[in-house]
């Protein structure tokens, strides 16, 4: 956030201009930090957030990358699988809620089954879209070449595919905090999406403001790291 922005907030809020009720003043949230961090709440609810996210993350990730190559690979994989996934994909994830809660109630496994779902369609879509766009040329000529089928997907696949993975990643990096934004505030116990809930009832609003800025940090760091990520493999595969 520009320096310049906080410094304003901070003098708008101080003078009374913005109501604390509305938007206390960046110096009452970061008080609030530090009693949030003293009393251990703040490390227990953001390490909660963080495990349920890597959680679904890991689970929704790695389904969406076995199915999208084997659907890119084999097309009669393809012809019994995507038309099916490709109509769940239309349904709103955060649609299924009603139905996930009666499925696994109100505890963790409903959360961590809604982000697996926000996670799973970017990184199939881009894996199975990225197989397909590779130039088919370039796999005859591995043949011609005598690859077997392993190294053609080593050396050919794996690498022209790798571009589109990477962007689906980063675009499921954003559905999974989006997922887990709204996944907290649904009867949860712990969390930073709870912390945020528990203080709204008690008129705590730089404890909310505080939250959603944890959200924000929290995504820009996973962000960042995957456009790092991004950049080296681009790098390799140069």
């Amino acid at each position: 956030m520009p320096t310049g922005l906080i410094v304003l907030w901070q003098i708008l809020a101080q003078t009374g201009v913005i109501a604390t009720r509305i938007l206390p003043a960046p110096t009452n949230v970061i008080e609030a930090a530090v009693r949030l961090t003293q009393s251990g709440e703040l490390f227990r609810n953001v390490a909660i957030s963080l495990w349920r996210a890597g959680i679904g993350f890991l689970i929704g990730g790695s389904i969406g990358l076995i199915l999208g190559l084997l659907n890119g690979v084999s097309s009669i994989a393809e012809r019994l699988l995507d038309s099916s996934l490709q109509m769940i994909r239309n349904i709103p994830h955060l649609a299924l809620i009603p139905l996930v809660i009666l499925w696994f109630g109100i505890g963790d496994q409903a959360r961590i089954f809604l982000i697996v779902l926000g996670v799973f369609f970017p990184i199939y879509i881009n894996t199975f879209y990225g197989i397909r766009s590779i130039d088919p040329g370039l796999v005859e000529m591995g043949k011609v070449y005598g690859l077997r089928s392993h190294e053609l997907f080593w050396q050919i696949i794996l690498p022209g595919v790798l571009p589109g993975i990477l962007v689906g990643l980063r675009y499921a990096l954003g559905l999974m905090w989006l997922t887990l934004i709204v996944a907290e505030t649904i009867a949860a116990n712990s969390g930073i999406g709870y912390m945020a809930m528990n203080a709204r009832e008690f008129m705590q609003t730089d404890v909310v403001v505080l939250s959603i800025l944890l959200y924000a940090l929290l995504g820009k760091l996973a962000d960042s790291i995957t456009k790092y990520s991004n950049l080296v493999n681009l790098l390799y595969l140069i």
